[in-house]
């Protein structure tokens, strides 16, 4: 989804998705709507002293507090982002922006904590923030005119509703589900005495669970169909950083030259071979997607896909160069195979030629083809591995984790801090 980035606080950028833009609108709208009630709300929890009537008096007024309520509601979520960036960045992470969407903010992180402690301490800082917001607003309330003119009522409703909507934000946060801070938590805590993919796992059914009931209450306790979003949200978050997280710990020192297909076992086509020969031989040898080998060096990679968009008439006529693919996507035999698993789902692809390793004596671009490895191979890998138990070895901190983010929710949840 496209974003706009608005400025930096503290060198982090911030940005805007278009999903926010549709939203802040929305949340303006249905705040001006119910500004009677939350006045009602406001005197009865904060005794705020506040007639309804001096700012439901015209629509114009009654909008611009729930625009101005629904801003700062948005600025409060930024900072609880920036509280889990700063402390993310005290232990070396680095932090490429902070972005506010459809559920509200998503700190993206290079890479997670490696030590339980630590994620426990970045997942806090966001509630905490989000608290001492809540806290210093309730303070400043107190100063405020026991009663007064529109004005007046306008400040303390709006002072009085971003401190409830804090404390809120780090309440409902710090419930245990993925991606929320609550998720992180209890999957800290429970990395204490347990593996970290074991924790994650149950975490995430714990996270799972509780998106269920939450569906539930949206659907039919009268919460609304925002809040089954949020719950299909959290249940897919949850579900997917359990399964990022087995597999970092499946794959952890697991390198490329482990899993790759050797160059003197894989199957290659050359340049001049016809298209037709090529589909008949992907056919024949149940292969999608063959390298291109001339004089012993790697061209380009050709693909069941290449082939088919050429016409089946005119597959006769055409060569493997005119559709195979040049720009290919190499590792090494060295290469981490999560690092190669985020290769292939940055470039979109399903295989990633393997190169030799860089020859202190040989210039880079004299490094020879090694071999080839495919998303087959990968998950092959990753179920034996599952199917051994390797997955219970002891971790006194956790396998770290790299961008590839989206998620973003289409960036690796395993590096997100969102609300």
């Amino acid at each position: 989804m496209k974003s706009f980035r608005v400025g930096r606080l503290f060198g982090i950028p911030i940005e805007l998705d278009l999903t926010f833009l549709l939203v802040l609108p929305l949340f303006a709208y249905v705040i001006g709507v119910q500004v009677g009630r939350w006045t009602e709300i406001l005197n009865e929890l904060l005794g705020a002293n506040i007639a309804a009537s001096a700012l439901t008096g015209t629509p114009v007024l009654a909008f611009g507090m729930g625009t101005l309520a629904a801003v700062g509601l948005f600025v409060g979520v930024v900072l609880h982002e920036l509280g889990h960036s700063l402390v993310a960045r005290r232990y070396g992470i680095e932090i490429e922006s902070i972005r506010l969407w459809l559920f509200g903010g998503v700190a993206q992180l290079s890479a997670m904590p490696e030590d339980w402690k630590q994620e426990l301490y970045v997942a806090l800082a966001g509630p905490a923030v989000s608290v001492l917001l809540g806290v210093g607003a309730w303070v400043g309330f107190q100063f405020l005119p026991p009663d007064g003119a529109t004005a007046v009522a306008a400040v303390k409703f709006l002072v009085g509703y971003l401190a409830l909507m804090n404390v809120a934000l780090a309440g409902f946060n710090l419930l245990p589900g993925f991606p929320m801070d609550g998720g992180r938590v209890l999957r800290a805590l429970l990395a204490r005495t347990r593996p970290y993919a074991q924790a994650t796992q149950t975490a995430a059914r714990v996270g799972q669970v509780f998106a269920i009931l939450l569906g539930l209450f949206g659907l039919f306790g009268g919460g609304g169909l925002f809040l089954v979003a949020i719950a299909f949200f959290i249940y897919i978050g949850a579900s997917s950083e359990a399964q990022q997280t087995t597999m970092r710990a499946a794959l952890d020192g697991v390198v490329v030259g482990e899993l790759m297909t050797p160059a003197e076992q894989v199957s290659s086509v050359t340049p001049e071979t016809s298209v037709a020969d090529l589909v008949e031989r992907m056919f024949r040898e149940r292969h999608t997607g063959y390298p291109v080998l001339e004089n012993g060096r790697v061209v380009g990679l050709v693909t069941l896909e290449d082939a088919q968009s050429v016409p089946q008439v005119e597959r006769d006529a055409y060569r493997v160069d005119d559709v195979m693919s040049t720009d290919l996507v190499t590792v090494t035999p060295s290469t981490g195979a999560m690092e190669a698993i985020e290769r292939m789902q940055t470039n979109g692809v399903g295989r990633l030629v393997v190169m030799s390793d860089p020859d202190p004596f040989r210039p880079a671009d004299e490094a020879t083809f090694t071999g080839l490895l495919s998303r087959t191979d990968l998950m092959t890998a990753l179920d034996i591995i599952r199917s051994s138990g390797s997955l219970d070895r002891p971790n006194t901190g956790r396998p770290s984790g790299s961008d590839r983010d989206g998620p973003d929710p289409e960036r690796d949840p395993d590096t997100r801090f969102g609300n």
